[in-house]
């Protein structure tokens, strides 16, 4: 008996082997597709993999990547919650969904990924990284820049982790820590374009729209068709009042990236500079619908309505921009709302 038993044994780890053996041929064909950017074939590989064993956690991870880079949101987010069911301490995984949570706007599931990861392993400067850039999706930017601290000091030669703080820093309007940031990213890497689009919004908020411009077209010479740089050129030309030059950057804009609320509220800005109230209206409304927290929109909303005989409409937007922080209320405007 001790002999059949040893020999079923042998037969059962040899089989065990093979099926590790044809797993691993999968996934490394797979890899090598995904790779050489042949993803029908990576696929067709992973899939092969989970014939043999439908809870192959590599397999069902890189499927939901190859999802994920197809902006198939949903079908990422299925395969990568099944590598994590097959494989509960598989951090990539985690890591991985949370980046999908993080596309389909669904910011306190993408947290608690991280924070699954962070568990484990306290000091993985991206995923400090990716919770800032989550934070900030929230609006919680003293969390983004707790975080953003986090990452830059588990690694300090990292540019993204340097803009991203220096953005933030920017948002809570502390524009000398942000041009710290900037100044050190950019001796890092001179070549990367958000630097110079932070400093043209920090010259923005100064008044400064000459210096702003030099920066904007900065980082328009390195990546020309950029929708948010295009945009804040835009926006500059309208601050200057050249008004058919603001109208083509902010079409531009757009039609790069339809969903960018800023560049409806410039167009708005645009339509109510050109003394067509009711369009302004409507596209202001269209950027607050996509965005709720885009700078100065319910002041902008609420001259418009001004403009358009709508007070009482004026007035309630004029009470959110007070709210918001905005300061851009006059004395005269306050008086004719009481």
């Amino acid at each position: 008996m001790k002999i059949n038993l040893f020999f079923v044994l042998l037969v059962v780890l040899s089989c065990t082997g093979r099926k590790e053996m044809r797993l691993q041929k999968f996934l490394l064909k797979g890899n090598l597709s995904m790779n050489e950017g042949n993803t029908d074939q990576a696929a067709t590989y992973f899939n092969e993999a989970l014939k043999i064993d439908p809870c192959f956690a590599d397999a069902l991870n890189n499927l939901g990547t190859l999802r994920f880079q197809q902006k198939h949101w949903d079908e990422a987010l299925n395969f990568y919650s099944q590598a994590i069911r097959c494989h509960p301490d598989f951090l990539n995984a985690y890591f991985n969904r949370a980046n999908t949570y993080y596309e389909l706007n669904e910011f306190f599931n993408a947290q608690q990924d991280i924070q699954k990861i962070l568990a484990a392993k306290p000091d993985t400067a991206v995923a400090y990284f990716t919770q800032g850039l989550i934070a900030t999706k929230m609006r919680d930017f003293r969390t983004s820049l707790a975080a953003f601290d986090k990452a830059v000091l588990l690694d300090s030669t990292n540019v993204d982790y340097r803009v991203n703080r220096g953005t933030i820093n920017y948002y809570l309007h502390k524009f000398e820590e942000a041009e710290k940031d900037m100044a050190i990213a950019a001796h890092l890497n001179a070549a990367e374009p958000n630097i110079y689009n932070t400093l043209a919004m920090i010259e923005i908020e100064r008044g400064n729209h000459e210096k702003a411009m030099l920066f904007v077209q900065k980082a328009l010479q390195l990546v020309p068709d950029q929708p948010y740089f295009l945009n804040n050129r835009g926006f500059i030309f309208l601050m200057q009042n050249h008004l058919p030059e603001a109208l083509n950057d902010i079409d531009q804009s757009i039609l790069g990236d339809s969903d960018n609320g800023w560049a409806y509220r410039n167009k708005g800005i645009y339509r109510l500079r050109s003394g067509d109230f009711k369009d302004a209206i409507r596209l202001l409304n269209q950027a607050l619908s996509i965005d709720s927290f885009i700078d100065k929109i319910h002041y902008y909303l609420g001259m418009a309505y001004l403009r358009n005989n709508q007070n009482k409409e004026a007035c309630e937007q004029f009470k959110l921009s007070e709210q918001a922080g905005d300061k851009m209320m006059t004395i005269d405007l306050m008086k004719s709302c009481r």
